[in-house]
């Protein structure tokens, strides 16, 4: 899809299209209607905040709200080997 063609589906001009696409500065309706040209609407759910969390626990929190988990740490080797040791003798 060229940038024409989107900003004919997305109802807003070229230059707006090209702003956008730039990093410069548009309005949410702007880029709300681009997102729907674009068919990606559906993806805006990721960037809200998780509805199971009230904002006085956030508050709480203060800002410590928790990641998605990372996995279990390593904090040592993570085996018994080392350079020079062959397992093939």
């Amino acid at each position: 899809m060229t940038q024409a063609q989107l900003a004919e589906n997305a109802g807003t001009s070229l230059r707006t299209v090209k702003r956008l696409e730039s990093g410069e500065n548009a309005s949410l309706d702007t880029f709300l209607s681009v997102l729907r040209a674009l068919r990606l609407d559906s993806h805006l759910e990721t960037f809200l905040p998780d509805p199971n969390i009230r904002p006085l626990d956030r508050v709480k929190l203060s800002g410590q709200e928790r990641q998605r988990a990372s996995g279990r740490r390593v904090t040592g080797p993570a085996s018994a080997w080392a350079w020079g040791e062959d397992d093939s003798e």
